[in-house]
């Protein structure tokens, strides 16, 4: 099943749970929430405190993206009924194997996120252990960016990585996806879509998220 996940770094915060539901009624099946400590990546977003104030107020399960220094100090606070996954990036983890079987300990499904230079191999010996792949379409700490096109061989790749190897696992993009090029994404073995500016800064996120959904397809 493919999943669109709007990214809540692109909401207008101001009016938080009024974006929450209309991206939720529209049929986004996922809420993608976007740590950044502004060290990892050269941008500060928000913490814990912001995703948990939604908790009772929507019913779409958390995709939690740390773009962080030293995440195994914050795993634990972004536990949640809600959360789904949390992903971690390959790039900031010294003890990766060890980083996803604390994520795991908590009972969340775990995700690796790599860096758009960062090659497939890093994954090889923690493969197997994986929930989730996030594969960085842009460089991460800004919304807005453009797709970088060598994107396209890497989901290649790693779809079949995952038929071999792990073929329940969720093949995740993030940057600069938009209506007019998810299904190229899509047709390579991505399951689930991570939009942030291409839905909250349209001029209609119901509409939006509706014409995502129907590009999946």
């Amino acid at each position: 099943m493919k999943r669109l996940a709007p990214s809540l770094l692109s909401a207008d915060f101001s009016r938080l749970k009024e974006q929450v539901d209309l991206i939720e009624n529209a049929g986004a099946q996922l809420l993608h929430i976007d740590v950044m400590d502004g060290h990892f990546v050269p941008n500060i977003s928000f913490g814990p405190v912001v995703m948990k104030s939604l908790l009772g107020k929507t019913k779409m399960p958390f995709d939690v993206h740390l773009m962080i220094e030293n995440p195994d100090l914050y795993i634990k606070e972004f536990v949640t009924e809600n959360t789904e996954f949390i992903t971690v990036h390959a790039e900031a983890c010294i003890h990766l194997h060890r980083t996803i079987q604390l994520i795991k300990s908590f009972g969340i499904k775990a995700g690796v996120a790599l860096n758009p230079s960062t090659p497939l191999c890093v994954l090889d010996y923690v493969f197997e252990e994986l929930d989730q792949v996030l594969l960085m379409s842009v460089n991460p700490g800004f919304g807005g960016q453009k797709f970088i096109p060598s994107a396209l061989a890497k989901i290649e790749k790693l779809r079949e990585m995952s038929e071999s190897r792990n073929p329940n696992i969720t093949i995740a993009i993030d940057g600069g996806i938009t209506t007019k090029n998810v299904k190229a994404v899509v047709e390579r073995g991505v399951t689930l879509v991570v939009a942030g500016s291409a839905v909250f800064n349209a001029a209609n996120p119901t509409l939006a998220v509706k014409e995502f959904l129907q590009e999946m397809l």
